[in-house]
């Protein structure tokens, strides 16, 4: 071929035009022949409505409008594809369907027998069954995995024998024998049914042991380090320790690993506030204060090194799978839990031995209730000659459990919205845990399979799940989401977890901060179950508090390993409330009738609340995320991480005599540093808290980044917005229409994957199944969230080497979620 600037030469061959180079030749125009004009109608009008018939599907594919629906919403088909519910319907819908009246018919049906993890096959059919009449295509997912049963136990407090002439083993007389049930309550028909659970822990070793008792507080990290700077023996006795504050799991873990040979949970009155037998409130049922035998069951687990089944961490538990040894998962001692009724005999056995709770700290004297009683809370240990004998015998099995998961198929394959409870109880009852959230999840499913019948299908596929195993260690969910990592990674767009539903008034809502504007919506779109003034919403009346994502339930496998964005919500008791008896068999249908939620209000209302929510993130054409609250957030938690460097920097007296609230106390109790101590600095290091405190600037700096882009994007996300709900593009503009559809796509694409810049495949320091760098729970909590704790728990050990390595990963992280929403 010749090149651009070389004339093209004729060939011979080529014949030369007639006219000159200035002529222009224009062929007479033929006369228009008989039906030629009708003809060229008719072929333009084919040819327009075949271009439309295939770029029509297209356009309506790419904003969520086409879908597939029959009599039961799901089969068959109706054209032209429009979704005949709109959102504004579909609110209606699901505020008008759920009922109270159901609510307690589902609450009352979840707690009339045991329903422990691997026992329960017969409410998961049931279960499956209602969900299908409702039009949402169902199954049930097994896994087989470890888990234990109570087979026996007995505690007693010994005193030893006169010594006999002759020697021989020590002898010791029985003084008191702990009952170890709970009161048969005749109003109460949970409470008496013979084949009722007993009280244990889930993964309890089985064990026999004889031993002195030490009283060691909440069992924090930092009250054994009271303990050891006391120079109390530890090493051979039996703690016995107070329910509350952190997981646990992770009292027995410590008690364990300073050579404690047993532990003996109890519930002291003193953390109920002002409803408590000594202030004069009735106990249950009479009234709302703790029944005296009740009884907290629960997993020992150690919950913050990894949930789901322990002998398969990070892979699912099936049939096949292969088995790995369980000793850093769980505990190799016995523990027990008692009532405060058991405890006192054991209690007061320590009065005048060792020191006192009041020669401690002011963290010793905290909410301790049971002075009234006769107890002075020596420390002990108790005397060689008065100890306790601790028996408990588990039967350790590998059974299946089984999730119930249903789906509602969207228009949009790869994105997918999940909402779950859990269905196994530590008791035959459970109204609060878990099945006040069983009864919500079914009424706010109820209401969509109405929405289904009148034609409706969402944007997004909606999975909803019945887990099982959860209280063992959020076995049923861990295990699925191990399972379909791969597919949720590329399609979950945010999981909705409502574990206990309803146990009191006040909303309590833990949530990545990506989801705040979603939360605030849903909740301001439902009116209150309390109207203190006509049209009163649920937003009105809540505080606002959005929690950071810990752990102790179900969304702690999408949200920590998997990277996916969740919520917790449910409507929570407070210290005024009547007592929340938690995983006693007086979490029963009748203390929910009576003290919980008499006229299931709440019930109805939360199931409005998770209905909408889910609707919303689930059918909006723009996902109703919000990127900037995420960034603002994060730049907060550095604050939080400063604040922790600065705290250890002042005078430890400072830090002592502040008033905190429980929360912040117990975090301040789980640190693996002493706070009353000074910090060491090495004079050899480079890393010191200096260099650690100059390099959390750079992190400032990211997260400006982050921001710059993050505005911008929810910028964006709010002109689609607005486009897409006010119909702005005539229907005839077909490439602004294609345009807008596409920059719909590419923002929701932003928005699922932003949570997912934030995990790190290697996993935390010692705990590597953990993969996200923001949120986990405390290492020594276990319940609550710790905000970047590779930098918080640096801190706790005085390692400013790894603190700085962390800054690095983080950075890298925040940059990474930058890059991800770059316009």
């Amino acid at each position: 071929m010749a090149s651009e600037n070389e004339p093209l030469k004729m060939n011979k061959t080529q014949s030369i035009h007639p006219f000159p180079d200035n002529y222009i030749y224009v062929p007479p125009r033929p006369r228009p022949q008989p039906r030629s004009v009708l003809r060229r109608f008719c072929t333009i009008a084919l040819a327009s409505t075949l271009i439309w018939t295939l770029i029509a599907p297209l356009g309506s594919i790419l904003s969520g409008n086409w879908y597939i629906s029959g009599r039961d919403g799901q089969d068959g088909q109706t054209w032209p594809g429009r979704n005949q519910v709109d959102q504004d319907e579909l609110r209606q819908i699901l505020r008008d369907v759920p009922s109270s009246e159901s609510a307690m018919q589902w609450s009352r049906y979840y707690t009339s027998g045991p329903h422990l993890a691997g026992k329960n096959y017969s409410q998961a059919l049931s279960t499956k069954q209602k969900w299908e009449e409702w039009g949402i295509k169902s199954e049930i997912n097994e896994y087989v995995v470890y888990i234990n049963y109570p087979l026996d136990h007995r505690l007693a407090l010994l005193k030893g024998k006169e010594k006999k002439e002759q020697d021989g083993e020590k002898e010791y007389e029985v003084t008191y024998e702990a009952s170890l049930v709970e009161d048969v309550i005749e109003e109460d028909p949970t409470s008496g049914l013979a084949n009722s659970v007993p009280t244990f822990h889930g993964y309890s070793a089985s064990g026999n042991v004889t031993a002195p008792v030490v009283y060691v507080n909440y069992g924090t990290y930092q009250d054994f380090e009271d303990l050891l700077a006391a120079n109390i023996t530890l090493k051979g006795k039996i703690a016995i320790a107070r329910y509350g504050g952190i997981f646990r799991g992770l009292k027995v873990k410590r008690a364990q690993e300073l050579g404690m040979i047993g532990v003996i949970l109890y519930s002291d009155p003193g953390d109920d506030g002002e409803v408590t037998d000594e202030k004069g409130v009735p106990t249950y049922p009479e009234g709302p204060a703790r029944q005296p035998s009740s009884v907290q069951r629960g997993s020992t687990q150690f919950l913050s090194v990894a949930p789901g089944d322990p002998t398969t961490p990070g892979y699912p538990s099936k049939p096949e799978a292969p088995r790995r040894p369980v000793e850093t998962a769980i505990p190799s001692i016995p523990s027990l839990p008692i009532s405060y009724a058991d405890a006192l005999p054991i209690l007061k056995a320590l009065n005048g031995h060792g020191p006192k709770a009041k020669d401690f700290n002011q963290w010793w004297t905290r909410n301790t209730g049971l002075g009234y009683k006769g107890v002075e809370y020596n420390i002990g240990p108790t005397p060689d000659d008065v100890v306790v004998n601790l028996y408990n015998e588990q039967e350790y099995v590998y059974t299946p459990i089984w999730n119930v998961i249903g789906v509602i198929n969207g228009t949009i394959p790869d994105e997918v919205v999940v909402v779950g409870n859990h269905r196994d109880a530590w008791v035959a009852g459970g109204a609060g845990d878990p099945n006040s959230g069983s009864a919500v999840l079914n009424e706010a499913m109820r209401a969509f399979g109405e929405a289904l019948k009148r034609g409706w299908k969402p944007r997004r596929t909606v999975v909803f799940a019945s887990w099982d195993g959860e209280e063992y260690g959020l076995v049923g969910s861990t295990e699925w989401v191990e399972e379909y990592l791969p597919w949720l990674k590329h399609a979950s767009v945010a999981y909705v977890n409502t574990d206990v539903g309803v146990r009191g008034k006040r909303l309590a809502v833990a949530a990545s901060p990506i989801l705040n504007k979603v939360i605030y919506t849903a909740t301001s779109l439902v009116g209150s179950a309390n109207q203190t003034r006509p049209g009163q919403t649920v937003y009105d009346l809540w505080d606002k508090k959005i929690k950071t994502m810990g752990s102790g339930s179900d969304f702690t496998a999408f949200q920590d390993f998997a990277g996916i964005p969740s919520i917790d919500i449910g409507f929570d008791n407070d210290r005024d409330s009547p007592v929340y008896h938690y995983h006693s068999n007086y979490d029963s249908f009748h203390w929910m009738q009576k003290f919980g939620d008499p006229d299931f209000l709440y019930h109805r209302t939360m199931a409005q609340v998770l209905g909408i929510l889910v609707a919303e993130i689930a059918n909006l054409p723009v996902i109703p995320f919000g990127a900037e609250d995420y960034a603002k957030a994060l730049a907060e938690y550095v604050h939080k991480v400063e604040d922790k460097l600065d705290a250890y920097l002042i005078p430890p007296a400072e830090v002592l005599s502040a008033s905190v609230t429980d929360e912040e106390m117990f975090e301040l109790r789980s640190s693996t540093r002493n706070i009353s101590s000074p910090v060491s600095v090495s004079t050899t290091s480079k890393h010191t808290p200096k260099t650690f405190r100059k390099s959390l600037t750079r992190l400032h700096e990211a997260l400006q980044t982050l921001t710059y882009h993050a505005y911008h994007l929810d910028l964006l996300a709010e002109e689609l917005r607005h486009i897409s709900e006010n119909d702005e593009i005539p229907w005839w503009d077909l490439p602004r229409k294609i345009r807008h559809h596409c920059a719909v796509r590419k923002t929701n694409t932003k928005y699922k994957y932003l949570e997912r810049s934030f995990l790190y495949e290697e996993g935390l320091d010692n705990r590597p199944w953990f993969k996200h760098v923001v949120f986990a729970p405390g290492l020594w909590t276990g319940y609550s969230g710790a905000v970047f704790p590779g930098l918080m728990e640096s801190i706790d050990q005085e390692d400013w080497t790894n603190a700085e390595r962390w800054v690095d990963i983080i950075e890298s992280r925040i940059l990474n979620a930058a890059r991800g929403i770059e316009a």
